[in-house]
């Protein structure tokens, strides 16, 4: 599902505003640019620290509440799960700061990669179904860190993990061995044309620089099927995690069969008020042993950092429509305490964190 408003709400972000806690957190960032890849990746990197490094509280984040940041601080010795972030589309991996400090906390190495083609600022119809393409980032990301020196002694390959949000979720699908059906998907929008992503494609508009550009509408069929429809799996990835990922309904059920990692599933909404776009509790049957939950009393606009005070306002101010600074009826930061403790748990039990 798109999350057209972070376009211009994270264009406002650098990596330093990113949403993680005080020590013993550390952050970093790298950029993964290759002669061999294509696609260069700004990476941000959340670890347990030593507490030591630049801590600093940024305010450069016009929309949300970031924390305060232990820039490049000292990893702390012995080796730890590795565990990689996928945002949603129109987002960044910044703003899944808040749950990658808290996987941080219980020993975890985090790392996340900015999609070129579906972040904050660029953006386009287009570029979102290339899921391989997402799917080929992280994979690149995973060789990159295990071999960088910085980290080849940190990084337990043997413990490596994927949380996905939203288009994020996909991506930790397809490299858990989920295949995806362009037949499938276009039925979809052909049967839902209301739903976000299908009026995206057909929307006519997208982003590059920072700014709304205008674009050819996308039509499913133009897609490369082949390519849309392949093996994407990473067999290094030993556990997955994805929070109301799209294409909930376009997933070859063969492929889901065949999924051999532990998965857990987790909808944002009360039952009956999930999307059909993101609604996973079909998937979670068709996969051999998945998890399956649900947060009530949430929205898929729930995983976005808390908004600042006035964040709304300026929203509409420009021209912002979606209402990613809505509370339901539960706090976000209320929602977030009860997915970090889901989520947590269920990487406990899968990658055996607690160095």
């Amino acid at each position: 599902m798109r999350l057209k408003a972070l376009l211009t709400a994270l264009s406002l972000c650098t990596a330093a505003t990113a949403a993680i806690a005080a020590e013993p957190v550390g952050v970093r960032t790298i950029s993964v640019v290759t002669q061999d890849y294509p696609r260069p990746l700004a990476v941000t990197i959340w670890y347990p620290s030593k507490g030591d490094g630049q801590t600093d509280k940024p305010n450069y984040d016009r929309i949300f509440e970031t924390g305060p940041a232990a820039v490049n601080a000292t990893i702390r010795e012995g080796r730890f799960p590795l565990v990689l972030l996928s945002h949603g589309s129109g987002s960044r991996a910044e703003g899944m700061g808040w749950i990658a400090a808290e996987l941080a906390k219980a020993g975890y190495i985090v790392a996340g990669p900015n999609h070129p083609g579906t972040t904050s600022g660029d953006s386009t119809p287009a570029a979102t179904p290339k899921i391989w393409d997402r799917a080929q980032d992280i994979s690149v990301l995973i060789t990159v860190l295990s071999a960088d020196k910085n980290w080849t002694t940190s990084i337990d390959p043997n413990r490596i993990g994927i949380l996905g949000f939203s288009l994020g979720g996909s991506t930790a699908m397809e490299l858990a061995g989920g295949r995806g059906d362009l037949s499938a998907y276009m039925r979809y929008c052909d049967e839902n044309p209301a739903m976000m992503d299908c009026t995206w494609f057909a929307g006519g508009r997208g982003y590059a620089g920072g700014e709304q550009v205008d674009v050819a509408p996308l039509k499913l069929a133009d897609i490369d099927r082949t390519r849309f429809d392949q093996q994407n799996r990473d067999a290094r990835i030993t556990s997955v995690i994805a929070v109301d990922p799209g294409l909930a309904t376009t997933f070859q059920k063969t492929s889901l069969a065949g999924i051999e990692v532990p998965v857990t599933l987790i909808n944002l909404g009360s039952p009956g008020q999930v999307p059909m776009a993101v609604l996973s509790d079909q998937l979670a049957k068709d996969i051999p042993g998945a998890s399956y939950l649900q947060v009530e009393g949430a929205d898929h606009f729930s995983f976005l950092p808390v908004c600042k005070p006035g964040a709304a306002d300026f929203l509409k101010s420009v021209g912002e429509l979606d209402p990613i600074c809505e509370e339901t009826k539960r706090p976000r930061a209320d929602i977030h305490a009860e997915l970090s403790r889901l989520i947590v748990e269920a990487f406990g039990k899968t990658l055996q964190a607690g160095n």
